[in-house]
């Protein structure tokens, strides 16, 4: 049995699909830093679509912590009440990535992080990549 989040593992991976999510992140951290993930697209282009950042505790329901509008809307990035103090998600459109950081991580912080391709507002997941797992 694990106790409660003294640091955090990182597993990575992707989705077989014709858009690619890679997410890449720090291997371990503790109670109080920050996490910082860095979600890479391949087969599309992230200033044509909107990308959502999402968690699953375990046993709980997904939770969804925010997205990033498409260029065409502003690229501008919107967040779940809970956790607009803490995050804050970017992108880069010449590398093609979307981050995330969350900043002042706690044991409640324990979850599955992943991002994905959302719907015009920013919920709905269409191709979620694999995933960061913090234990």
């Amino acid at each position: 049995m694990q106790h409660a989040m003294a640091f955090m593992q990182i597993s990575r991976g992707s989705v077989l699909s014709s858009t690619q999510l890679t997410q890449t992140g720090p291997v371990e951290l503790k109670p109080g830093e920050s996490l910082q993930l860095t979600c890479t697209v391949s087969g599309v282009q992230v200033s044509g679509y909107y990308w959502s950042w999402n968690r699953q505790p375990p046993g709980k329901r997904m939770e969804w912590l925010g997205f990033i509008q498409h260029s065409i809307n502003g690229g501008n990035a919107y967040y779940n009440p809970t956790f607009s103090s803490r995050a804050s998600i970017s992108r880069d459109t010449s590398r093609n990535k979307v981050y995330l950081q969350l900043s002042s991580l706690t044991v409640a912080d324990t979850a599955t992080y992943f991002c994905a391709k959302a719907s015009q507002f920013g919920k709905a997941v269409e191709h979620p990549s694999k995933n960061h797992t913090l234990t």
